[in-house]
């Protein structure tokens, strides 16, 4: 089917679009009233011709953010929100999972005649098996069955490349694999949107870079970016060829060519965010002031992008805010984030002033709301996944270990951290038993495990697809040489240079040991007389053989020194590196047990 036929068959609700781009939603209240002329309800009528209608149009923008294939509720702590209190206590609520999604997005759109529902990128890699498993086509199935309108590409859209990437945008069957069932996949109903992510060939965007959603006459524009640093975060392989450019620049560019098409409502949907001053979703992000509560990156982003751009629906980090941050001009901005997996959305009300075109940017309203799972399944949901989940089963369920306890992932070390590194160490030592440690990067541990049991399995038992859902992304597992010296500014690299405002700590193996001072500043954060290989300094001129995945041995993730190392030798992927060490070293009668997660000291 050719992309233009296939473009005419798709599913589009009863308004008009027009082919643009981007989306994700906005999240709180910039209080204020209306202008005085007219209130959203009022009919003030046109000129005197007998056209009554609203000069205020209310218009709904539902958005979520890094679904990452999450189609069933999440496990463990990536499967919860943490929920402020009236009296200032927090408590915790079971969230996420797309058959309770569907449902909420449904009973949010009941009476909203006017409602767009938008994405903030990444809604596909660093899947479970259910999605990963077959390239993602079940998560852009589900997507559409979601009915969403318009998303922005994240990094993680470019996992396996371009050309996978617009393969799930116009359909078609995997070159290698081919098609999964019976029926040919049809690709996103809805556009992704790439404005800063250009072919370095042609200098022009690979996907759309903008679109416009249009009802009557309300008009919203959709800008599309991810982050500027996607090459740092992605392997190589997954951005050849492309070229990022600054978020800032590109949506203020697009701002003006939509501008110059009469469309004066402007939403940015950009893959790159902040982090909250709270862990609790619903906490007050401008207490005391505007945007007090969130830092990082999307704060200059924010502070820096032209007025014209009415809401910002960010993603990246994983947080829930909802925060007005001052534009160019200082007037607030609504810059909203909904957490990751499905386990939020952000419900946000835009006035679309139909006088001026533009947004009464004053009155803009949002929040963020749990995807909470005591509402009734969507049917069409559990149906595509138990038809997935059947293709899934005979390479699913097959246990490969067995575990005491739940095995967390979060924290700065975490006890599957610990797990995860030890057992490269050891698939390492099989490959050359000189090798002295491993480190692993925490943005490559997707999930926790978890001691009770998914499925039929029991309790204790890591099935196969407990472990993709952990490690997803098929790296191969590596060794090189580093130098003591290189090993150390390694270490000093976690909490410098581009880690510098959000350190990236390594996950290490038995043995390494450090202190992490995180009163001190930069690289000094590492306290480098502290370092020690099984209780001995490190020797800056000694060769150490180090084992780490390959998108660590590229200088990923903002280690330009794990670039430098010296005699490779690549071995198999990281899962079956993980699969091997669970199933030598677990069995039922005796579990492994969490490790303590006590290899960095940290000082606060």
């Amino acid at each position: 089917m050719s992309a233009t036929s296939h473009q005419q068959h798709r599913r589009r609700r009863t308004y008009a679009l027009i082919a643009t781009a981007a989306g994700l939603a906005t999240v709180g209240a910039l209080a204020a009233a209306l202008p005085a002329t007219a209130s959203a309800g009022e009919s003030t009528g046109k000129g005197g011709h007998g056209h009554h209608h609203s000069r205020y149009q209310d218009v709904q923008l539902l958005s979520f953010n890094d679904l990452h294939g999450n189609l069933e509720p999440p496990a463990g702590s990536s499967g919860r929100v943490t929920e402020l209190q009236a009296d200032g206590t927090t408590k915790t609520i079971d969230a996420g999972g797309v058959e309770y999604l569907a449902t909420h997005l449904r009973q949010a759109r009941e009476g909203e005649k006017y409602s767009i529902t938008a994405a903030g990128g990444d809604m596909v890699g660093a899947s479970p098996l259910i999605s990963g498993l077959f390239h993602d086509e079940p998560t852009i199935e589900a997507l559409n069955k979601l009915d969403l309108d318009v998303t922005s590409v994240g990094n993680h859209e470019f996992d396996e490349g371009a050309k996978e990437l617009a393969r799930l945008q116009k359909g078609g069957c995997h070159p290698k694999d081919g098609c999964y069932t019976d029926k040919k996949f049809e690709g996103a109903d809805f556009p992704y949107l790439a404005a800063n992510v250009l072919d370095e060939k042609t200098g022009k965007p690979i996907l759309k870079p903008y679109w416009v959603w249009k009802k009557r006459d309300v008009k919203v524009g959709f800008i599309g970016v991810t982050l500027e640093d996607t090459p740092g975060v992605v392997s190589a392989e997954g951005v050849k060829g492309l070229k990022f450019k600054d978020e800032v620049e590109t949506i203020n560019k697009y701002a003006k060519v939509l501008q110059r098409q009469g469309v004066k409502s402007i939403v940015a949907l950009i893959h790159e965010g902040g982090a909250p001053a709270s862990a609790s979703y619903n906490y007050d992000c401008d207490a005391p002031g505007a945007g007090d509560g969130v830092s990082g990156p999307i704060v200059d982003i924010a502070k820096n992008i032209t007025p014209q751009v009415d809401a910002l629906v960010t993603g990246h980090t994983h947080a829930a805010y909802v925060c007005s941050i001052d534009d160019p001009s200082g007037k607030p901005r609504m810059v909203t984030s909904a957490a990751s997996f499905g386990r939020l959305y952000t419900d946000t009300t835009l006035t679309y002033d139909r006088y001026t075109g533009d947004i009464a940017r004053t009155a803009v309203k949002s929040a963020n709301r749990v995807v909470t799972r005591d509402v009734p399944k969507a049917p069409d949901m559990t149906r595509l996944i138990s038809k997935w989940n059947t293709l899934a089963a005979p390479i699913g369920n097959r246990a490969i270990g067995y575990i005491s306890a739940d095995i967390p992932s979060a924290g700065t070390e975490s006890p599957l951290g610990d797990l995860i590194a030890d057992a490269q160490l050891a698939y390492g030592k099989e490959l050359d038993p000189e090798t002295d440690l491993a480190l692993m990067n925490p943005g490559g541990i997707r999930a926790p495990l978890t001691f009770a049991a998914k499925g039929a399995e029991g309790d204790g038992v890591v099935t196969y697809a407990e472990g993709f859902t952990v490690q997803p992304f098929s790296n191969t597992l590596n060794l090189q040489d580093l130098t003591g010296a290189q090993l150390i500014q390694v270490l000093k690299e976690q909490v410098s240079g581009t880690n510098a405002a959000s350190p990236k700590v390594l996950q290490i193996s038995s043995g390494l040991t450090y202190t992490l001072d995180l009163t001190k500043s930069g690289a000094d954060r590492v306290v480098t007389d502290s370092i020690k290989l099984n209780g001995e300094a490190i020797n800056p001129t000694a060769t150490y053989r180090v084992a780490m995945n390959n998108f660590l041995a590229g200088g990923g993730d903002g280690f330009p020194t794990l670039g430098q190392g010296t005699n490779d030798l690549v071995g198999t992927d990281d899962l079956t590196v993980l699969e091997k060490y669970l199933t030598a070293n677990s069995s039922a009668t005796n579990p492994i047990a969490p490790p303590a997660a006590n290899r960095i000291t940290v000082v606060q």
